[in-house]
């Protein structure tokens, strides 16, 4: 049974760890994120992170009630890592673009841990935030609250489907990351147009293309749907001219 979660105050270890810190929420976020990243989903245990943060292993439960909380943490940490900074420009489709684009590209710089966090939802302040954040943007642009809950949802999804996706990519062994990347190169360029006219004709783009994320060009498309949707509601909704 998971131990219960007590509040950060009433929790912090006093003294520091062998290691010479004094453990904290953060701490342990970061140490982990240290080790998914040197070790994978794998080495991440309580046993080996008390390793590393010189503590004991049944410390950590002073902070989280088990693995699975820590990471709804991380992943939290990295929508947080997301946003911070962020600031509207008042033009809706700017600001979901680059709002995805950094949620993407905070997921990217962890990959190990955004193939463990992307599909989770963890209820915590600052995936609540975005949350908060995105629907506000298309609520203030003019959407009505089902397209805007419509919207926010192909957008958050595709987001973190991509997040994963290239994640799963990054965090391939290098020899095997080479390897996929080098069959546009090896196989599908070499097609000949007798049997794949289509694959023939088109390999040089292919070749340029498929080795990167398709990510900026989905959200494109998907805002560009948004837009051409928020014109035509405009279009319906005004109201005929007076005689």
């Amino acid at each position: 049974m998971a131990k219960p979660v007590v509040p950060e105050e009433a929790r912090r270890r006093r003294r520091p760890t062998k290691n010479g810190a004094v453990l904290s929420e953060q701490l342990i976020i970061e140490t982990a994120l240290r080790m998914l990243r040197e070790h994978g989903s794998a080495g991440l245990t309580v046993r080996r992170l008390g390793t590393a943060l010189g503590a004991d292993p049944s410390t950590l439960y002073r902070y989280f009630s088990g693995i699975d909380d820590l990471t709804l943490a991380i992943g939290d940490v990295l929508v947080g890592r997301a946003v911070a900074g962020w600031k509207s420009t008042g033009d809706w489709r700017a600001d979901l673009r680059e709002l995805g684009l950094r949620i993407h590209a905070a997921y990217l710089g962890h990959p190990q841990a955004a193939v463990l966090t992307a599909s989770r939802v963890s209820g915590r302040a600052h995936e609540v935030a975005a949350d908060e954040t995105i629907l506000g943007v298309l609520r203030t642009a003019g959407f009505t609250d089902a397209d805007a809950v419509r919207i926010y949802q192909a957008f958050i999804d595709q987001t973190l489907a991509f997040a994963a996706l290239d994640a799963a990519s990054l965090a391939l062994p290098a020899a095997a990351r080479e390897a996929d990347e080098e069959v546009w190169r090896a196989t599908y360029a070499r097609l000949p147009a007798t049997t794949h006219p289509h694959i023939a004709a088109t390999a040089h783009l292919l070749v340029a293309r498929m080795n990167h994320s398709a990510y900026p060009t989905a959200l494109d498309m998907l805002l560009d749907s948004a837009s051409a949707q928020l014109g035509s509601t405009a279009r319906t909704t005004k109201p005929p001219r007076s005689a």
